[in-house]
């Protein structure tokens, strides 16, 4: 009688499949935390971007409809206004695409503007002392986008709020010196991307 060989039995072990999910959820752990630590800038360079397309978009705006408009930031949001000679004022604009906007809360936008640029409305408080004017009465844009391709100088840097993610050297820098295309400075890059 001879000996049979004994069929070898086939599949895992027990410590081979263990060893393949710590493997798999160690990956799974890191790229979480590796994607999940850059959300923010994420969200930070897409408002970013979304503003200086807008900014650009209202720029050749202002050129091909010889009009002027105007950028009125607030700590919470931004919006676009538009001149209207007829009532010597500045009036919401009414495109969609340039609607009110607010900002994230975790957003922190720092403007470097020119004071003494001209106006094209008369700033109401220094025409009555009345306390009834109403924000909506009194809007003088920051900053103005001129119908010649122009705007008053301007620098506004967006960068992360104290949500405990704060970091100096990563901001967002949009500006205009009044006479050049408005340009956006991209964190850590030496290059401006201009119109």
């Amino acid at each position: 009688m001879g000996l049979c060989p004994r069929p070898r039995a086939s599949g895992f072990t027990l410590i081979e499949i263990l060893v393949v999910l710590v493997v798999v959820s160690m990956l799974v752990a890191l790229a979480t935390f590796t994607l999940g630590g850059n959300s923010k800038r994420r969200d930070l360079d897409n408002e970013a971007e979304q503003f200086f397309l807008l900014m650009q978009t209202l720029s050749e705006q202002a050129v091909l409809n010889n009009t002027e408009f105007g950028l009125v930031m607030a700590e919470d949001q931004y919006r676009f206004l538009v001149y209207d000679q007829q009532t010597d004022s500045w009036q919401p604009s009414p495109e969609r695409m340039f609607r009110s906007r607010a900002l994230p809360q975790w957003l922190v936008v720092t403007k470097y503007l020119e004071n003494d640029m001209p106006r094209l409305a008369r700033d109401s408080d220094s025409d009555s002392d009345s306390d009834s004017d109403s924000d909506d009465d009194r809007r003088v844009p920051d900053v103005v986008l001129f119908s010649s391709g122009e705007t008053t100088p301007f620098e506004l840097e967006f960068s992360l709020g104290s949500s405990g993610l704060a970091q100096d050297d990563y901001v967002h820098s949009i500006s205009s010196d009044g006479v050049s295309p408005i340009q956006w400075q991209h964190p850590g890059k030496a290059g401006v991307e201009g119109e």
